[in-house]
């Protein structure tokens, strides 16, 4: 049995053997070996078949080939060597040679396949039968899936309404999809996940929507199914929508239910809804129970928003200790953001250097300043607030804070608030204080002293004392240069000066230190109207008004500037968009009636007109206008009303008067006539106009009082000839005068003799200069005296809100309630530091209380 066993004579050498060449293996000579071609082509060397003979064997009455077995030797027609290291006489072990392209039962004539090419090409893939129900199960929960991402996307491009659509067709899909598998036998298999997300998303895209009820009805029926875990924590979200319904109770019971929900490990959670519950306290005017939560929330986690609503609270209840305590709590947070030295490159380290910059403006360093600025905003505002409750003075209160801000972390936040104090001095109408107040700071460091500086000059150009506006332009310049605010003050007043092209330089300069400052570019605009440079004008508002949408003092301007240009369609535009924005504004609509007016649309401009005078009736222009349009209507009773209203606020102006009889004489009512027309005569006895009316009437109606009429208007007539006579000698005796002055001057060198004053030219007692009459006696037709001008004025005109002119460009830019007012440079003046200016008299009015 061990014969045909081999032992490796040398254990050392196991590898041996396998670098000798054998020349069997030389597959290069195949093609020239006739023996191996021969074997290929016919049955020549094959083996002999095998058949079985008992079950459960392959090798029928073959004894199986083993190592330890007998076995034939079954050589090879061309001599090979049989595998196996066995001797002369064993049988040959089996092989397997299917892999290969061989096969044991090799038909004659068949060619030489090993890859199998002869079957042709492979058959192709079966397709997915989508038609079974795990399949349409499948899609159908991928469509859900689907449904939900596009809710989202909708949702942050802002369409509310699309993202609620999404979010309804998820919904239906989702229940179709949990039919399906509860009628295909697989209700085990049901998504919970999937089912929350969709009620989840539909709930907030309700919310979005301010569907309230519905959004509410979604998160209960999230909440209360005990398949979705956590689900107590949306009770935040139902309390948040009641808190927009202003159903305060319920939002403090839910809070409460949500907090109960919350573990302590979820410290962050648990402090924002201790916030909210704290806010919906203060809304409910509860501070002692808000400021039960603050005060919590400033022990565990403090921050400054909190910290700023406790000194509200605090401030509401009149606790000026407690006001404090929390004034300094609020300095002692801690921010959590890293000093600014970190970002001021060295100039040794070159790779330092390029780290400090791409890491200056990176969204890091933004929220940390972010945060800063919220803080100081907070800071600022608190002691604003506090200053004149927690002392006996505001001085006092406010110097109190500055020292504890001295000693904090926000120690540069010391000099704005003392400049705050001045501007509260301002706002108490204390100017003198104020301005000792920001003189202090001449001495202080350049920043400080800018802005100081900044505020006086703006002070002293409010006062109309331009000398002292402008030297403080100048120091607050020299303090630093780059600062908007002191160049807009200083363009200003060469702007008063009337020194444009130096005006217009400032003015620039401050638009290339801020391109965002909105003064500077209003202030240039009005420059370039003044040079008569239209064009540039235009471009500068136009620039504003990308800036400013809602601006009516630009939009005025643009349509004033295009009518300046001949462009009245443009100038219509403007003033209808600027209607947009102060729909009320009677100056706006008397100068869009007067527009359409000059191009001929009568019917629009008696709209604008007639709402101008709804909103002001005691523009005389506009009740010119429409008592004037009447009279040419023929609607001369509609005309009545309106020269009556003239008649009240003109009351020693008899033209409004004489248009009132007028009209009725031109209706046909002639009793009243005579009677305005007696009533007139009364007031004015010297007034021509009423006296021939009067004489015409009475002469028409067959009165007796013709003669008396007749005789006064003689003797009126005649004195009106010997005043005009008098004033005509008058004049040519001073002219005389002046001539011979003039020539006894040249003559001798003397000085002239005095020449006496010729009197004053009288005037009628009805204020007016009296106009001959036509001659005509018709009573259906008009004298020169009753006939009114239709020629409008140009609105606004030049002491309009709109178009001042003179010292009144120098005034602040206070915005007229009763339109937007142009024509004036706006001024700048510095609140706190390099950070935002201000160009209206409400000096310091950014930070109020939340």
């Amino acid at each position: 049995m061990m014969e045909n066993v081999h032992l490796v004579e040398d254990e050392d050498d196991i590898y041996s053997g396998y670098n000798d060449y054998n020349a069997t293996f030389d597959s290069e000579e195949l093609d020239n070996d006739e023996g191996f071609q021969q074997a290929v082509r016919t049955s020549h060397g094959r083996r002999p078949p095998m058949t079985a003979k008992f079950p459960g064997t392959a090798i029928g009455g073959r004894p199986i080939g083993t190592s330890f077995g007998a076995r034939i030797p079954l050589a090879s027609s061309l001599g090979r060597p049989v595998t196996g290291a066995i001797q002369d006489g064993a049988a040959r072990p089996m092989t397997a040679v299917r892999a290969a392209g061989y096969t044991s039962a090799l038909t004659r004539g068949t060619t030489f396949d090993p890859l199998g090419q002869s079957k042709g090409p492979a058959p192709p893939l079966e397709a997915r039968n989508d038609d079974t129900p795990e399949e349409k199960i499948k899609i159908l929960e991928k469509r859900v899936n689907e449904l939900i991402a596009e809710s989202c996307i909708a949702h942050s491009q802002g369409s509310l309404q699309l993202a609620l659509e999404k979010a309804k067709e998820a919904g239906r899909k989702e229940r179709a999809l949990v039919r399906q598998r509860e009628q295909s036998g697989n209700a085990d298999h049901i998504n919970p996940d999937l089912t929350y997300a969709v009620l989840f998303n539909l709930a907030n895209q309700y919310a979005n929507n301010d569907m309230y009820p519905e959004a509410l009805n979604t998160y209960q029926v999230i909440v209360k199914n005990k398949m979705f875990t956590n689900a107590g924590r949306l009770k935040v979200n139902m309390a948040n929508i009641y808190f927009k319904q202003k159903n305060y109770p319920k939002a403090i019971k839910f809070y409460r239910m949500a907090l109960d929900q919350i573990s302590n490990a979820h410290k962050e959670t648990r402090i924002k809804i201790l916030q909210n519950i704290g806010v919906v306290f203060v809304r409910m005017g509860q501070y002692s129970d808000a400021v039960t939560s603050f005060e919590h929330i400033m022990s565990e986690s403090p921050n400054v928003r909190t910290g700023f609503n406790l000194i509200l609270c605090y401030y509401a209840t009149g606790d000026r200790d407690r006001m404090k305590k929390a004034f300094q709590k609020l300095i002692a947070v801690p921010l959590g953001i890293g000093e600014e030295d970190k970002y001021i490159p060295t100039n040794d380290d070159t790779h330092a250097n390029l780290v400090t910059e791409a890491i200056k403006n990176d969204k890091l360093h933004q929220m940390e300043r972010e945060r800063k600025s919220l803080a100081e905003k907070f800071i600022m505002t608190s002691a604003k607030l506090i200053a004149p409750a927690i002392e006996s003075s505001f001085a006092a209160g406010f110097d109190w804070c500055v020292d504890m801000v001295k000693s904090s972390q926000y120690v540069e936040l010391a000099n704005d608030l003392e400049i705050n104090k001045a501007i509260t001095y301002l706002r108490q109408k204390d100017f003198k204080q104020a301005v000792e107040s920001l003189k202090m700071f001449e001495k202080k460091d350049s920043r400080v002293k800018s802005a100081a500086a900044t505020n006086l000059s703006f002070l002293y150009f409010l006062e109309k004392d331009y000398e002292q506006a402008d030297r403080y332009a100048d120091l607050a310049m020299s303090a630093d240069r780059y600062n908007p605010a002191a160049l807009i003050n200083k363009g200003n007043t060469c702007f008063v000066r009337q020194d444009y092209d130096k005006a217009e330089e400032f003015y620039r300069e401050a638009l290339r230190n801020d391109s965002s400052c909105t003064e500077a570019l209003y202030n240039l605009g009005l420059t370039y109207k003044r040079l008569n440079r239209l064009e540039e004008a235009l471009d500068g508002f136009l620039k504003l008004h990308a800036i400013l949408r809602n601006s009516s003092q630009v939009m005025f301007q643009l349509a004033h500037l295009y009518e300046l240009l001949d462009d009245p369609q443009q100038a219509m535009d403007w003033l209808m968009q600027l209607i947009s924005v102060t729909p009320t504004d009677p100056q706006v609509l008397a100068k869009l009636g007067g527009l359409h007016d000059l191009e001929g649309d009568k019917p629009q401009a008696l709209q604008y007109y007639s709402e101008s005078f709804r909103h002001f009736p005691s523009n005389m222009a506009v009740i010119e206008w429409l008592g004037a349009y009447y009279i040419e209507t023929q609607f001369c009773e509609k005309a009545i009303q309106y020269f009556e209203r003239a008649m009240l606020i003109q009351p020693t102006q008899v033209k409004w008067q004489l248009m009132v009889a007028s009209c009725y004489r031109r209706s046909g009512n002639y009793q009243q006539a005579l009677e305005t027309y007696k009533d007139i005569h009364r007031k004015f006895p010297e007034n021509i106009e009423c006296l021939r009316f009067l004489v015409r009437l009475c002469t028409d109606m067959g009165m007796k009082e013709v003669q008396e009429y007749a005789t006064k208007m003689k003797k009126v007539e005649k004195m009106k000839e010997i005043r005009e006579q008098r004033v005509r000698s008058g004049r040519e005796g001073s002219a005389r005068a002046r001539r011979e002055g003039r020539e006894g001057s040249a003559g001798s060198g003397h000085a002239p003799s005095p020449v006496l004053t010729p009197p004053k030219k009288e005037r009628d007692l009805s204020g007016v200069d009296v106009k001959p009459d036509s001659g005509n006696s018709s009573q259906g037709n008009s004298s020169r005296g009753d006939r009114l001008s239709t020629k409008l004025k140009s609105l606004p005109g030049s002491n309009e809100p709109y178009e001042s002119s003179g010292q009144r460009d120098l005034d602040a830019s206070y915005v007229d309630p009763l339109g937007p007012q142009t024509e004036r440079p706006k001024t700048a003046a510095k609140k706190r530091g390099d950070e935002s200016d201000f160009a209206d008299e409400e000096l310091g009015d950014d930070l109020l209380p939340e």
